[in-house]
């Protein structure tokens, strides 16, 4: 009994040295975001401007530029990666994510229809994505039934729902071209020219979304179980899957809102916390968000730097790094299964 508490305490006083690392990291990644850009500036600079009563531009540029985009890039990863570590739980697969199996293309394609449709609507884009994400979700696990929702059945009719969409999203584009600039950045996933009020919004939805994510932590676990051991301890399955896919989908909803289309934070980011912690959502779905809100903030980061004079969205920088690991997730598993 003893030992089991020792090496209980010597766990937690691990878990509790990487979650300080992790929120370490993303103080030192977030000083380099603001530092570094077009104007880049050093931390006594910083500080300085920050400090002045007088109006400047190292102050201007700071406080409505780069802080707002730190701390947007921050909400985002996390949300994405509570919404990743969610669905994998709920479908038993570290290949599932809210862009792989179509909840973020639900919800982009109800804002995108209204941006392209009903400009006029814009200030009711964050319920519509929301709604869309929702039926996405509706539409995957409608398609999955039989009998029972199977895991592998969500995937391949996430993937489809997936492949609708973008195909609506493309014919939608190509019939209102003329309005397109202002939603290019969108489908892209871009944090560029985002401000306060885009941070108060996320702030909010993100904030509800990650209460709710961290109250399903026992559900999850029992979901990972398998679907007959969870019943033989009182869990209603198909219920619990729809509940955390909710979750899930309201998280991916409020991203995409503010930050459009970002792919591939909710497949790697739980899986490489997966290696580190392990499975229980108890310390996996913390260190899901510490990790996601580092991750993004980098990417963002390499994207407006990599390239003298030009700026990367965000989203773009996610796939090229995404899209391998993808790949080697899938090649990994394959191997797994043919052995």
């Amino acid at each position: 009994m003893q030992i089991n508490q020792q090496v209980t305490t010597k766990n937690a006083i691990k878990l509790g040295a990487l979650w300080l690392l992790l929120l370490v990291l993303n103080a030192a990644m977030a000083l380099v975001a603001i530092a570094v850009g077009s104007a880049g500036y050093s931390l006594g600079e910083i500080i300085r401007g920050i400090c002045s009563p007088e109006p400047n531009p190292v102050k201007t540029i700071v406080i409505s530029l780069r802080l707002p985009r730190v701390l947007l890039a921050m909400l985002v990863g996390a949300a994405l990666s509570a919404a990743g570590t969610l669905l994998q739980a709920v479908m038993r697969n570290p290949l599932a994510d809210p862009g792989t199996i179509g909840v973020s293309a639900g919800a982009s394609t109800a804002a995108t229809t209204i941006m392209l449709i009903f400009p006029n609507m814009l200030s009711a884009v964050p319920l519509f994505a929301f709604g869309g994400a929702a039926l996405a979700c509706v539409l995957i696990y409608a398609l999955a039934w039989k009998g029972g929702v199977d895991p592998i059945r969500i995937i391949l009719s996430g993937v489809a729902i997936n492949s609708v969409l973008g195909a609506y999203n493309g014919l939608l584009q190509l019939l209102n071209s003329d309005r397109l600039q202002g939603v290019l950045a969108f489908m892209n996933g871009s944090l560029s020219g985002r401000s306060w009020p885009h941070v108060r919004v996320a702030l909010i939805y993100a904030s509800i979304g990650l209460f709710f994510a961290f109250l399903c932590i026992k559900s999850a676990n029992i979901l990972q179980l398998g679907d007959e051991m969870a019943q033989s301890l009182g869990m209603k399955v198909s219920l619990n899957r729809v509940l955390l896919s909710g979750v899930s989908a309201f998280l991916a909803a409020a991203t995409v809102f503010v930050a459009g289309m970002i792919g591939f934070v909710g497949l790697v980011v739980p899986h490489i916390s997966r290696l580190i912690v392990g499975s229980d959502h108890k310390a996996l779905l913390p260190t899901c968000v510490l990790l996601g809100s580092f991750i993004l903030l980098l990417a963002d980061t390499i994207g407006r730097v990599i390239v003298p004079g030009m700026e990367i969205p965000v989203g773009i920088v996610m796939a090229v790094t995404g899209g391998p690991f993808f790949l080697y997730m899938l090649r990994k598993r394959g191997k797994a299964v043919a052995s």
